[in-house]
């Protein structure tokens, strides 16, 4: 992903997203890329096993503002065949690190108003730890190193492409190395 300043985009780009949900799954690993509405049920139903005794699940959905700029809404798009691997990569990083039984991650692609959901990540271990831990570093590493970029609409005004992580727009993302996250 560019780390690089931002761009600004007219209110009228439109990302091109695939049609369908691209996934890659395993028995215990299951990455989705959507562009239709999110489903933690699903991927809670998923990460369920004999052998968890915690699931936690983490939904992100748009918020109304950003650096108290009034938001109207995102639309994500993403290099999918790159980051459906990478997630996959950070799944079994995260799987392996934590000791986790399963993980699902599911990001949506193209237009995603204010309130709705954008990711949603769900880990089940044996114990509540060790998923809360994964499911954090999951979220953190899927912003950090994704291929997938989000267009910030502002009420009134342009859009703005950033990485898909928070910060301030323009401002350079430090390097995994500087913030002392595993590579994958």
């Amino acid at each position: 992903m560019a780390s690089g300043p931002s761009t600004t985009e007219g209110s009228t780009f439109t990302p091109d997203i695939p049609s369908e949900a691209v996934v890659k799954a395993t028995d215990d690993i299951y990455i989705e890329l959507t562009p239709h509405d999110l489903d933690s049920r699903a991927l809670t139903t998923f990460v369920r096993s004999p052998n968890a005794g915690a699931t936690v699940l983490f939904i992100g959905t748009t918020r109304d503002s950003f650096n108290n700029l009034p938001v109207s809404g995102l639309a994500y798009t993403s290099y999918t065949p790159l980051a459906k691997n990478t997630l996959f990569k950070i799944a079994t990083t995260i799987l392996e690190k934590h000791k986790c039984t399963k993980i699902a991650i599911s990001h949506k692609l193209g237009e995603c108003p204010i309130g709705e959901e954008s990711i949603v990540i769900a880990v089940s271990a044996p114990h509540r730890k060790a998923a809360w831990l994964a499911g954090e570093e999951a979220l953190e590493m899927t912003k950090d190193r994704a291929e997938i970029w989000k267009l910030e609409r502002f009420e009134g005004g342009e859009g703005v492409w950033r990485a898909n992580r928070d910060g301030v727009m323009g401002n350079k993302v430090p390097k995994e190395e500087e913030k002392g996250l595993p590579k994958v």
